[in-house]
């Protein structure tokens, strides 16, 4: 198997990435909150995995951080689709849909 079609036991979210960006830099998550005009509640919860990463934030974060919007934004998708199937009933729903497809 190829490593780069390994994926991780526990996907990364990027508010992870976050965390580590605001380690490398010191810099506190109220300043890069405050720097970017949004609530230090708001990122915290994107930092602690609760909130996902929009289009909005990956502008903010690209501004501040010279980090590119594209880049938060994927990881924030591939974070997705892992999250998606790892669940196994939604991959059971997914595998019945293709069952009823190929049928037609």
């Amino acid at each position: 198997m190829e490593a780069n079609l390994l994926t991780p036991f526990e996907p990364t979210h990027p508010g992870e990435l976050i965390r580590d960006e605001l380690d490398a830099r010191s810099l506190s998550q109220a300043a890069l909150a405050k720097q970017i005009g949004v609530s230090a509640s708001f990122l915290n919860e994107v930092i602690n995995c609760k909130r996902a990463v929009n289009t909005e934030l990956a502008l903010l974060l690209e501004a501040a951080l010279g980090i590119s919007a594209e880049m938060w934004l994927g990881l924030q998708s591939e974070y997705n689709m892992q999250v998606a199937k790892a669940d196994a009933s939604f991959m059971d729903r997914l595998a019945a849909i293709r069952r009823i497809a190929a049928v037609l």
